[in-house]
């Protein structure tokens, strides 16, 4: 086998380590929790503590609602965009936590998410 080949195997072991900073992490976690909330990265705020071993994630951030005027000509936007506030932000616990620890190799314990205002997507004109 070539060495290329060789290098190229994933089960082989080399020594050494591997650390992933705190910056990497956070920046992970806002584009994770952007995507999620259907809002921009750098609106969200990403702190890191030690959970007995296990890292877990506080985010803040606003999440992204349709406008009133739109929920009131259709009342079904709501579930459109996956349902109440509420409901959108378990869901995204969900999918944060899963993206971040298949992407960084991180052990998350938890992820708490505060929504900190609305990101309203259509906006209307003042009448």
């Amino acid at each position: 086998m070539s060495q290329a080949a060789e290098a190229a195997t994933p089960s082989r072991q080399y020594s050494g380590h591997n650390r992933i900073s705190t910056r990497a992490l956070t920046s992970l976690a806002q584009a994770a929790a952007a995507e999620a909330l259907g809002i921009h990265a750098h609106d969200v705020r990403a702190d890191w503590t030690d959970d007995g071993g296990l890292l877990a994630l506080s985010l803040v951030a606003p999440i992204q609602v349709p406008s009133l005027t739109a929920v009131l000509r259709d009342p079904g936007r709501v579930q459109s965009v996956g349902g109440s506030i509420w409901d959108r932000t378990v869901h995204a616990k969900t999918d944060i936590l899963t993206k971040v620890t298949e992407l960084s190799g991180a052990s998350l314990s938890r992820v708490d998410i505060r929504i900190s205002g609305a990101d309203v997507t259509e906006r209307g004109r003042v009448q």
